[in-house]
Parts: structure tokens; C-alpha cells; sequence
């Protein structure tokens, strides 16, 4: 970020920072889908971080291509960006609205998929995602565990990357933004994953910064550009 603020011009550094912060922001609620993911499927402790690394290696790749997809097509079809501040809008009213509905791993599409085309094994295997039984190779259920992962982040991304395209088009800052934040994303979940209980108005919060986001692409609309500076100061706040 320092390097960004100095090599290009401060500008660009405050459009990172905002689009790092609303990243890191709207990744503290994936961690509680994660929470439930790893309960529901009962994985030791001791091997979450290997399925969190390999996601995040993961939602990289996914992500970059999401960017580089939004990129172009902002590019060729500037009003994308009103349809996007309108689903952000959107976003924030069923976020702020829903009455706490429980997260349902078992309905995950990928997870039904893998069950019905994918020979699985019983046991977990370590920190294996594929173990050779009788000469034929099986998913054991971390590889499951995974993939639901890894599709929920893709979820949350549709959400996120819309967002940071709010604070700048420049596809540098948004890959790199939304990419060092989910980098941090293992760490954050072992540092708060005993205490996300207590972030009691987090969707309150999330909410109101969606809201902001998309309220700043529709403006543009009428002539009205809120400064990078501003937007920083609001989500700080929130």
C-alpha cells in the first residue's frame, strides 16, 4: 500500500486501503460460514488451516478471473456499474432484513454433485484430499470440505469485487486489494474464530457499507463523484 501511495500517487494508495478494508470487512462474515462449514463436517482442528490455504489459493484464481471479467466488461459497458450499485443496494437491504437464517452446508450444490458422481471415502485421511482404496482412488470428505469452501467464497465474492469496483475501475487496485485481503484471510479466522459470537451488529455494519458503495456508483449518474478520501473516513467509521 505504502508502495502504491509513493510509486503511482496518493490517490491510488487511499483506493487501495478503501478497497482493502471493505474487503477485509465483508470477509469477517465469510468466517462465520466457515465456523459452521468446519463444525458441521467435523473437522479436527488440527487440519482446518490446510483446507483454508488451499481455498485461499483458490479464490485467487477464482477472484482473478471475476476481476479481470468485471474489468472488461466495465470497460465496454459503463452502465454494468449502475446495475452493480443497484444489486449492492439490494445486498444490503436483505443483509440488514434477514432474520438470522441458519447456514445449511447439506444444500451446498457442489457438495450434492460430488455425493452423486464421486466415490468418497468414510474417514478423514489426515491432511489428504484423495486416498487409494483397493487400487481406486476416492475424495476423502476434507477434499468435500474444500469445495464447499471454496464455492461459499465464490458466493461472497459476487457481493465483495462489485463493492471495491465502487471505489476505482483500475483492475491493479482492485486485484491486489481484494487479493491481500483475502491472504490475511486464515489468520483472522484463527484469531476470532472463538470470539465471532460477540460481533453482534456485524450485519448491521456490513449492510451500511454495501449501502454506502452502491449509493456512490449510482450518483455518478447525476454528476456527483464522492472523494476517495470521504469514502475512506465513512467505511473507517462504520
Amino acid at each position: 500500500n505504502v508502495s502504491i501511495f509513493f510509486l503511482r500517487d496518493q490517490e491510488s494508495g487511499l483506493e487501495f486501503f478503501t478497497g482493502w478494508l471493505i474487503e477485509k470487512a465483508l470477509s469477517v462474515d465469510n468466517l462465520f460460514v466457515f465456523l459452521v462449514i468446519f463444525t458441521y463436517f467435523r473437522v479436527d482442528p488440527k487440519i482446518q488451516h490446510t483446507v483454508l490455504f488451499w481455498g485461499i489459493i483458490g479464490a485467487i484464481v477464482l477472484r482473478g478471473v471475476l476481476i479481470a471479467v468485471g474489468a472488461a466488461l466495465i470497460h465496454e459497458f459503463s452502465w454494468i456499474l449502475y446495475f452493480s450499485g443497484a444489486f449492492l443496494i439490494y445486498t444490503a437491504f436483505k443483509l440488514a432484513t434477514q432474520t438470522g437464517e441458519a447456514v445449511e452446508p447439506e444444500k451446498n450444490a457442489v457438495l450434492r454433485f460430488v455425493r452423486r458422481v464421486a466415490p468418497l471415502s468414510n474417514d478423514y485421511q489426515g491432511k489428504k484430499f484423495f486416498v487409494r482404496i483397493d487400487g481406486k482412488i476416492f475424495l476423502t470428505p476434507l477434499m468435500v470440505v474444500l469445495l464447499v469452501v471454496e464455492t461459499t467464497d465464490l458466493t461472497f465474492a459476487l457481493d465483495s469485487i462489485p463493492a471495491i469496483f465502487a471505489i476505482t475501475t483500475d483492475p491493479f487496485i482492485v486485484f491486489t486489494s481484494n487479493i491481500f485481503a483475502v491472504l490475511g484471510l486464515r489468520a483472522l479466522y484463527f484469531l476470532i474464530a472463538g470470539v465471532l459470537g460477540m460481533f453482534r451488529y456485524l450485519k448491521l455494519g456490513l449492510s451500511a457499507v454495501l449501502g454506502f458503495v452502491g449509493i456512490k456508483m449510482l450518483v455518478v449518474a447525476v454528476g456527483i463523484k464522492i472523494p476517495i478520501a470521504l469514502s475512506l473516513t465513512v467505511v473507517v467509521g462504520i
